[in-house]
């Protein structure tokens, strides 16, 4: 699904829609909301004419966890938070195959300023683990904010029951992403050629072994996995997109800049309004399909709350 129109005409033309879709203004449009952000679906819109500013960035991810009521309402004081963001690819940031490292280091830096003893972050990479940790930029990214840098311990992995599974009924899976006292989901917003997109229920394979085996079948094995690995809040880098030849392959046109951030806590409706960036509903994306059919969240956005502000 690519667009043949000029980068500057993408801008341009993002930007009014901003402002004719986005403002603070709207959220007094939408419904009212709860005490509870269960519910709630959050999107934070950027100001597309400073696309390279890093503060920019993290200002646009710190609003969108604001509309939910702030890192608070997730992060207990003294408590432990892993983060898990996609650094799957040995690839620098503008190719939007990892999740971009200001969104990273704004969520870091959150759950610190709300009481976390400490903030871990780390991904089951793809490519070597070193090298991508680095070229992604996440690595000093997260140091700056004076979180935890983390690799992979393949000891840690133990198979576990999925009672709910309908395709797989156990799987080896990161012990320590079930038993931290909070896990945040963290992806970046992608074509993928298997599953069509690669959003937050997708980002969840970077916390198991045997990924190759999930290959067939996989929308329904992704939504088993998610019954029992289940964040307590999802993220979503939607701030600059791959929109064809993911999850790594893309080249500058297949790049474009959404400025977005969407969170919440509800991973069928997460994925869902992320789909709509890129021409989908969320009945188009197998796994999303198969998450809404098992109860795992609502995929009909007229029935989310739906918080929107713009970042200028």
């Amino acid at each position: 699904m690519r667009n043949k129109i000029t980068r500057r005409d993408f801008i341009k033309g993002m930007a009014a829609a901003g402002a004719g879709i986005y403002g603070l203004q709207l959220a007094s449009h939408l419904p009212a909301a709860s005490n509870s952000p269960s519910n709630q679906l959050s999107v934070a819109q950027g100001d597309l004419a400073k696309e390279a500013d890093p503060e920019m960035i993290k200002k646009v991810t710190k609003q969108a966890i604001s509309n939910l009521g702030g890192m608070g309402k997730f992060v207990k004081k003294g408590s432990v938070v892993m983060v898990k963001p996609n650094i799957g690819w040995n690839n620098i940031p503008e190719r939007a195959a990892n999740t971009n490292p200001y969104v990273v280091a704004a969520v870091v830096e959150m759950c610190l300023e709300a009481g976390a003893k400490k903030v871990r972050v780390l991904d089951y990479t793809i490519n070597p683990p070193k090298i991508t940790y680095s070229r992604s930029g996440i690595e000093e990214a997260v140091k700056r904010a004076k979180g935890s840098m983390e690799y992979i311990d393949d000891r840690k992995f133990k198979t576990k029951n999925i009672p709910k599974g309908q395709e797989i009924k156990s799987w080896s899976i990161y012990q320590d992403a079930l038993d931290v006292d909070l896990l945040i989901n963290l992806p970046i917003a992608k074509h993928h050629s298997l599953t069509r997109l690669s959003l937050g229920m997708k980002n969840l394979m970077g916390l198991i072994q045997k990924r190759e085996e999930l290959h067939t079948r996989i929308d329904q094995k992704l939504a088993d996995l998610s019954t029992e690995i289940k964040p307590g809040l999802i993220i979503i880098d939607a701030y600059r997109v791959l929109t064809a030849n993911g999850p790594n392959a893309g080249t500058e046109k297949d790049i474009k800049l959404m400025g977005q951030v969407i969170a919440g806590t509800d991973p069928v409706a997460v994925d869902s309004y992320t789909a709509t960036l890129f021409g989908y509903k969320g009945e188009d994306i197998g796994y999303i399909k198969a998450g809404n059919t098992m109860g795992l969240g609502e995929i009909d956005l007229s029935k989310v709350k739906m918080i929107k502000t713009s970042v200028t």
